[in-house]
């Protein structure tokens, strides 16, 4: 089990996820309504795990009981938005590929920003399948520093039944076979504590180096892709040296 570094476009999106709490609770009420509603409006999270996972990430970015209580409501309620999941799979500048998955009431209007967004900033949409292939789909278990130092969280890991831990000073990234997420996630909260955040991810099983003059439009892409309302999460497999994101950053 390896401890390394986080993917630097990872940090790059969380970073301006911090910055943009509306935008991230937004994301997060939506996922708990669309839980509900897929859940046959079932609203105890312990009779539906898709539920559970949503409300946990939801209080893991502190988000008030309130808001949390409103989006069960309203997926249980008569009526609203009847949501769709949709992936759009893409490349970026620098032939990096990307993966947005989307929560959508409309998909003409889903499919027209998010191909506007690749057109725009020297990418290309492609059909579905045409990147998945280069990443592979795992659960992930984020935990904030506190939660221990990185030998504690390797051995709760370890004894938990994941695959690999990522710690650096943003915190610890766990991940797991997309089979296992529930069962580890349950067994690392009765060591660590509530995790930050739980989900199944797209991980690239390769990273695709971007040299500075591409980077700085791949960047565009992705700020474009989250700003989207319909936008949920986006992946990509980008390899952009620490000094030129610095520059980029300045």
């Amino acid at each position: 089990m390896a401890g390394h570094s986080k993917f630097k476009n990872i940090m790059h999106r969380k970073g301006r996820q911090d910055a943009a709490r509306s935008k991230l609770f937004s994301r997060l009420s939506k996922e708990i309504t669309v839980a509900v509603k897929m859940g046959g409006g079932t609203t105890d999270p312990d009779m539906n795990p898709r539920l559970r996972l949503a409300v946990q990430n939801a209080k893991g970015q502190s988000m008030p009981k309130d808001n949390i209580q409103r989006a069960i409501n309203k997926g249980a309620g008569a009526g609203g938005e009847d949501y769709q999941e949709m992936r759009y799979e893409g490349y970026g500048p620098g032939g990096v590929a990307v993966i947005v998955e989307a929560l959508t009431d409309n998909l003409n209007r889903s499919a027209s920003n998010i191909r506007a967004a690749f057109s725009k900033n020297g990418g290309s949409l492609g059909e579905t399948g045409s990147v998945s292939f280069m990443f592979d789909r795992v659960g992930e278990i984020v935990y904030k520093p506190e939660a221990g130092d990185a030998d504690t969280v390797m051995e709760a890991a370890i004894e938990a039944g994941a695959e690999d831990v990522e710690t650096d000073e943003d915190g610890h990234t766990i991940t797991c076979a997309f089979e296992d997420l529930g069962a580890v996630s349950k067994a690392l909260e009765a060591t660590l504590g509530d995790a930050e955040s739980v989900n199944v991810i797209w991980k690239p099983q390769n990273q695709t180096p971007v040299d500075e003059d591409k980077a700085g439009t791949l960047l565009k892409l992705l700020d474009a892709l989250d700003e989207d309302d319909d936008v949920q999460n986006v992946y990509s497999n980008e390899d952009i040296a620490d000094d030129v994101m610095e520059r980029l950053s300045a």
